[in-house]
């Protein structure tokens, strides 16, 4: 069975340059088909909980369990990336899988310290500030869901501040009464410093040289990568290097004090990701929008069909995408077929040997990509390559993310769209929709004009913060 699976889930058309790539939609849909032809396929639940009592639910179906191998082996692999991607997607400090207790058990293994998946269950812990925990439960011990949206954004009354904290750049926009009156980027080198002091002077750097273009501040709002909680920053990429007493001590409330810095205006933080998409939702003035800002990393937002955020964390720069186990490992994570390697920079350098570009060793990240824009722009056929490659990707990748997102209209930001290369992505992207996922044919893509892909999250960043 599991050798029909994986010859199923083959892409028709992979990736020019990774032809190895095993889309996790074509094997999920290949799996539960085989569930299905079976006749013999049993109901799971799956629950997770995060802040405030919220609960998200999925439901599934699986082989029984203890009957052939290839059917357990199978029923855990599909369920273990299932659930990362829920984790990732929803968030959670609980999960509670009701329905198969061996899987059930294998999953509560691979959670514990020192399991395959302790890196998540100890960065979940560390967002939500409890013990991670995975239960094992009947079907019906599944709790009920519970989940709440709320609205966010579009406030352009005043004069505001919006920040933009990226992994290569910093941006910043002075906005009054929703007319850009300054705009800005810098770049600077987050991920590789110590000093949260070096962070916090470059932040206000920046929204310091903005407010010179405004007779006040009214508030300020920031759209940072990470995970935000009540303006605080719980988990973030961009303060890696930064030890972890300096980071309770000078990160967790890194925004506020800059708040307080400014004369304690009002100030909203979200994620580079819900930023994203909230910019989608004003420019279209429609909603089921899904944004990924292609960048240092993966950040996603969504807006629900109401104009709401989820309160998600929808950080799939973690979540599985490529079921070939061979696939590259995310340094971090410690997972292989993570989104970051095939929606960043990231992907950009990965494929850039193999298209036969060879980049100097000595060049930063952000360096290595823009090198990689240049050949684009020039004609080089290896380069188009990378961006049809990573455009290949993101159709599968659509697909799979249709599982857990209502999408209507596709929003890509981010350093790796920018020139050419933005374009490659979406033209390869829509040809994969087209040819494999007609069902998907009323999804709607956008790639915003170059300012907008460069500031344009500062600018609906502004918008955030509600002014009293």
């Amino acid at each position: 069975m599991m050798i029909d699976v994986y010859e199923a889930a083959k892409p028709k058309m992979a990736p020019l340059l990774d032809p190895d790539f095993l889309p996790a939609a074509l094997w999920n849909r290949a799996f539960l088909k085989a569930v299905e032809e079976s006749g013999r396929g049993v109901p799971l639940a799956i629950g997770l909980e995060r802040d405030g009592g919220q609960v998200a639910v999925y439901k599934t179906r699986l082989f029984p369990s203890g009957q052939e191998k290839n059917w357990d082996r199978a029923n855990f692999f599909y369920v273990e990336r299932l659930v990362k991607s829920l984790l990732w997607v929803k968030g959670g400090w609980k999960i509670t899988i009701g329905g198969s207790p061996v899987v059930g058990h294998q999953l509560k293994k691979a959670y514990l310290p020192g399991g395959m998946r302790a890196f998540d269950a100890e960065f979940m812990g560390r967002v939500y500030e409890q013990d991670f925990v995975v239960e094992v439960t009947e079907y019906e011990g599944v709790p009920e869901e519970h989940e709440k949206t709320e609205q966010a954004g579009g406030h352009l009354e005043g004069c505001r501040i919006g920040f933009d904290a990226g992994g290569s750049d910093r941006k910043v926009a002075a906005v009054k009464d929703g007319k850009v009156l300054f705009s800005d980027e810098t770049v600077w080198h987050p991920k590789i410093n110590e000093d949260p002091d070096y962070h916090f002077a470059g932040i206000l750097d920046s929204v310091k040289r903005a407010a010179q273009h405004l007779p006040r501040i009214d508030a300020i709002g920031v759209s940072s990568a990470g995970i935000y909680i009540n303006n605080r920053t719980m988990v973030a990429s961009l303060f890696i290097k930064v030890p972890p007493e300096l980071f309770h001590a000078k990160v967790k409330d890194i925004y506020p004090r800059l708040a307080r810095e400014m004369g304690s205006v009002p100030l909203e933080v979200r994620n580079d990701g819900d930023v994203t998409a909230l910019a989608g939702a004003a420019a279209l003035k429609d909603t089921n929008i899904l944004g990924i800002a292609m960048g240092t990393s993966e950040a996603v937002g969504y807006v629900d069909g109401k104009g709401h955020l989820t309160g998600w964390l929808n950080e799939l720069a973690f979540a599985p995408v490529d079921y070939n186990s061979q696939a590259m490992v995310d340094e971090w994570s410690g997972d292989f077929g993570c989104g970051v390697k095939y929606f960043s920079q990231d992907a950009v350098i990965k494929l850039a040997p193999i298209a036969g570009i060879q980049l100097d060793a000595g060049l930063t990240p952000a360096e290595k990509l823009s090198a990689v824009q240049k050949l684009v722009e020039a004609g080089h056929q290896g380069a188009e390559k990378i961006f049809a490659s990573i455009g290949s990707y993101l159709g599968y990748t659509l697909a799979h993310y249709s599982d857990f997102y209502k999408i209507k209209h596709l929003l890509i930001l981010g350093r790796v769209t920018s020139g050419k290369g933005g374009a490659l992505i979406l033209e390869k992207a829509r040809e994969v929709v087209d040819g494999e996922f007609p069902e998907l044919g009323k999804l709607e893509f956008h790639l915003p004009g170059e300012s907008d892909r460069r500031v344009g999250q500062a600018i609906a960043a502004a918008g955030l913060p509600r002014i009293s």
